[in-house]
């Protein structure tokens, strides 16, 4: 099986699993910071469907309606991610503002809550760590935004595990509906950050500069005398085009051939990619 579509499946099974775990916590002790954080990995099951339906999207080979392949599909799947974590952080505030400033505040095993917790930030801790292995390895922005979400979840696991400790030291119900505010506001920083990460590629934006800087190098100790180089990246998939200058009396064949060996140079430095040349005389 693609150990892309393996991890997303992975990603769907602990999230579904952790779920039931917070509301069960988060309904008995009646924390409104523990009901946040089932809110925030009910989102994180959405964003890890969308994820697993994405990367088997993304791979399909190109084809007639779509020449250039289906890599942009992770990049909609991760502003789609993005737009849902900020939409559940907005809530988490709502409930929590309510709570303070509304109702009483009654909490009742709390230490249940605090241990649901923390087995929800080890979970987290080592499936996001595998999310982030593959998708490096398959540069899959897909799984990147998936792992970013697990990465925020522990997080703001611990947080609410300490929140909750310390409720049951000072015996201060109130801080319970603050952290799931601070929780809340950590959510939309990550949320920010991913958006803008997983949009822009949609606007056939150029590598990064260090990239650039890495394969121009690349060409040059091929010796190639090059204009007009330009780069964009759709999902896992990179595209490079260029004009390069050859002598005026090399054959068409020799021409040719001198692209096919820049193109397969190329090609074993950078995964999934698609190179454009166009020749010019010198």
């Amino acid at each position: 099986m693609n150990a892309k579509v393996s991890i997303a499946r992975l990603s769907i099974i602990s999230n579904t699993l952790l779920i039931i775990m917070k509301l069960a916590a988060g309904l008995i002790s009646g924390s409104v910071s523990i009901i946040s954080e089932a809110i925030h990995s009910s989102m994180d099951l959405i964003a890890a469907v969308i994820a697993f339906l994405s990367v088997r999207v993304s791979d399909n080979p190109p084809d007639t309606r779509h020449p250039y392949g289906h890599g942009k599909v992770e990049n909609i799947s991760g502003v789609i991610e993005a737009l849902l974590i900020f939409v559940a952080a907005i809530w988490i505030i709502y409930e929590a503002v309510r709570k303070l400033f509304g109702e009483s505040i009654e909490l009742n095993a709390i230490g249940l809550g605090s241990v649901v917790m923390l087995i929800s930030a080890i979970v987290n801790f080592f499936v996001s760590r595998r999310l982030y292995k593959v998708a490096r390895e398959t540069n899959s922005m897909a799984l990147e935004a998936d792992a970013l979400h697990l990465k925020t979840d522990v997080y703001t696991s611990l947080g609410v595990a300490v929140g909750l400790g310390l409720i049951i030291i000072t015996g201060i119900n109130w801080l319970d509906p603050v952290v799931a505010i601070i929780v809340a506001l950590f959510i939309i920083s990550e949320s920010y950050h991913l958006l803008k990460r997983a949009f822009t590629p949609l606007l056939d934006t150029a590598w990064p500069d260090e990239e650039i800087s890495e394969l121009e190098k690349t060409l040059n100790l091929l010796e190639v005398s090059y204009h007009d180089l330009r780069t964009r990246l759709a999902g896992n998939y990179r595209f490079i085009d260029l004009h390069i200058l050859i002598p005026e009396d090399v054959s068409v064949g020799s021409a040719h051939a001198y692209c096919d060996k820049i193109e397969n140079e190329l090609i074993k430095t950078y995964k999934n990619l698609t190179v454009t040349i166009h020749v010019e005389p010198s």
